[in-house]
């Protein structure tokens, strides 16, 4: 390993120009896991620290950001910024396999390791350091060059999260609004804290409302039972009073100083860009895949739809993109007073904007407003991208339309440069070492993890990069055989004590998000049908879904009797196959399904066979569900 000292000194004067990124600060560079080795690409080496950079506001590429013409420029006019940035690499530069893959963080965490390394739940960190951090080490043995740059200039900064530093327009003030849900996402609130400043800490001219579901007459909190703490919080009163669970408060008010958050897409374009071309050390990148999970995928898709993978020199940044459990959303960025950590679903934040047409990368009719589009550029900056889902986004994020016309009714062709994947059997959250715990839901949650398959399409997508070999065909339901269909049309199975949701949630058109008015949608997302046991009957089905021991679906329920029929945020629901034959149950039982758990075992082994012909699961995976399999007790 070189010295360290040498590598601070390379690292913090080298600048790119051409990739606007004026100066890198590196604050550490030290061992990953004690210095373990990860086969042929060897140890690896966190590197942390600070980029700077700088933007152009008249260059047609930054023109599209929202307030940047604004903005305080420096002596030479341009816009500057500063971004975290965070890296784990081969400590050896001639070690790996020269491939940098930049992982979108998701509120300011990294997702990616804990993730596609199958990290215990218990170990999944903000602060990749350790060996058990390292999880079965996957994309370490695989040689990629992991990298992280902050782009939400509000994302909490508690448990090592990351950000960006951009300039605010201090005489800019307008009238929005911020939501808050106690309970559903993280613990119950007895204050809720703003987005932006309150231009004013007197209650004249802003209104707190509150409804128990989203469908609900909002009712006005009185004023006596509300104030600001500060011109970023508001409190309940009395003091200490503890909202309903997963009643919807939403607060009108002037606010100011919106930050110009558009530039965080400008600043992953540039940070990855000046890593392509940084040669420190004689290091090399070959290539570079952009990789997002959830509003990291949300933000992929409005990176390519709105031309950022095209740098300030006129050069591709990513060639590939592999984007997860995104739906068709967008991230709620590059707009004045904009709120990225917002993720629209059918009871919360469901009148903010998220979902804005065109949603698939084959091209579309709107009927809202007649022009037709694409997520895809059709120019040569276009990455390759494969976008998976699995069912809790046909239900609760508009999955269908990626692959429809906007109106659910026709299939599109879809370009050959993208692949779409459903993750049959799967919900939003799911991952290695999920539990069926059902938390505030009726129904037990989905344990299903869908990243094996994650990890054979991303190389499946480094092979196409490298060497032009397609990756595997799409696999997604489709109205022409009749799997995918409207939510009247779904015929679910008769399950005892289970509860299943009404319809998927809506997608409307963006309007007015500070006064939102209903409106009636064009927009139809149809769901996947299912089979007699209320499987999903298509889509990238994996070993154990493939092979079932039970229902798995993407939608539940809340609970709370005052949340009844809404949908249980992104979660899916697990109905376990009786053991033996039970009465109400329709479905059959495991021991007139399988007979044996031999026989369970074998069929596992063929459907994960069949599955790495495909290049839709690696061998190493393979033999873990084999193994998983002929652990499974006696029926």
């Amino acid at each position: 390993m070189k010295p360290i000292l040498t590598l601070l000194t390379a690292l913090v004067f080298a600048t790119s120009a051409a990739a606007r990124v004026t100066g890198v600060r590196i604050d550490r560079v030290e061992p990953f896991a004690g210095g373990q080795a990860f086969g042929a690409s060897g140890a690896y080496e966190r590197v942390i620290g600070v980029a700077k950079g700088e933007l152009d506001p008249t260059d047609p590429r930054n023109a599209g950001i929202w307030g940047l013409s604004k903005a305080p420029r420096n002596a030479a006019g341009k816009v500057e910024y500063e971004t975290d940035i965070f890296l784990l690499r081969p400590a050896d530069p001639a070690k790996g396999n020269h491939h940098l893959l930049f992982d979108v963080l998701n509120r300011g965490n990294k997702l990616m390791t804990g993730r596609l390394n199958f990290t215990e739940p218990k170990d999944d960190t903000n602060d990749p350091a350790t060996i058990a951090h390292a999880g079965d080490g996957f994309l370490f043995r695989r040689g990629y060059t992991l990298a992280w740059a902050g782009w939400d200039a509000d994302a909490p900064t508690g448990n090592h999260g990351m950000t960006m530093r951009v300039p605010a327009l201090a005489d800019v003030e307008q009238e929005i609004r911020d939501e808050f849900v106690p309970g559903t996402r993280g613990a119950p609130m007895t204050r809720f804290r703003l987005s932006y400043a309150a231009a004013s800490q007197d209650q004249t001219g802003a209104v707190l409302t509150r409804r128990a579901k989203q469908a609900d007459a909002p009712e006005v909190v009185p004023s006596a039972q509300w104030a600001f703490q500060d011109d970023r919080t508001v409190v309940l009163r009395p003091e200490g009073a503890v909202p309903a669970f997963g009643s919807i408060y939403e607060l009108t008010y002037r606010a100011k100083a919106p930050w110009v958050d558009g530039i965080g897409f400008a600043a992953q374009r540039d940070v990855a860009a000046y890593l392509k071309a940084d040669r420190t050390g004689g290091r090399r990148i070959s290539a570079a895949t952009m990789f997002g999970i959830s509003q990291s995928g949300r933000f992929i898709r409005d990176f390519v739809k709105f031309g950022f993978n095209r740098d300030e020199n006129g050069r591709k940044v990513f060639d590939g993109a592999l984007s997860h459990i995104s739906g068709i959303g967008g991230v709620f960025l590059n707009a004045p007073f904009a709120q990225p950590f917002r993720t629209r679903t059918q009871h919360e934040d469901h009148a903010m904007p998220e979902n804005a047409f065109p949603f698939s990368s084959a091209s579309a009719r709107d009927p809202v407003t007649g022009k037709s589009g694409a997520l895809l550029r059709g120019d040569r900056f276009d990455p390759l991208l494969i976008e998976t889902n699995t069912d809790a986004e046909y239900w609760q994020k508009g999955a269908a339309l990626l692959g429809t016309d906007p109106t659910g009714r026709y299939d599109l062709p879809l370009p050959a440069t993208t692949r779409l994947f459903l993750i049959s059997g799967s919900q939003h959250t799911g991952r290695y070492g999920s539990t069926a715990a059902p938390g505030p839901c009726v129904n037990l949650r989905n344990p299903h993890d869908p990243y094996p398959a994650i990890r054979a399409l991303l190389v499946a997508l480094d092979d196409w990069i490298a060497t032009g070999r397609p990756a595997p065909a799409s696999r997604i339901p489709v109205i022409a055989d009749g799997t995918l269909v409207p939510a009247a049309r779904l015929r679910f199975p008769p399950l005892p004590a289970f509860a299943v949701a009404k319809g998927p949630n809506g997608v409307d058109p963006v309007g007015d998000w500070v006064h939102p008015a209903a409106v009636k949608s064009p927009y139809v997302p149809l769901v996947p049908a299912v089979d007699a046991d209320g499987n999903t009957r298509a889509g990238l089905k994996l070993p154990d879904v493939a092979v079932p021991l039970g229902t798995h679906t993407g939608f539940n329920l809340y609970k709370a009797p005052a949340l009844s029929g809404e949908m249980c945020d992104r979660d899916g629901s697990f109905l376990p196959f009786p053991r033996d034959k039970a009465y109400g149950d329709p479905r059959l039982s495991l021991t007139e399904r399988y007979g044996t758990p031999a026989r369970y075992a074998a069929k596992v082994a063929a459907a994960a066979r069949a599955l790495v012909a495909d290049r839709l699961l690696l061998p190493e995976d393979a033999d873990r569900y084999v193994a998983a399999a002929k652990g499974v007790a006696g029926f």
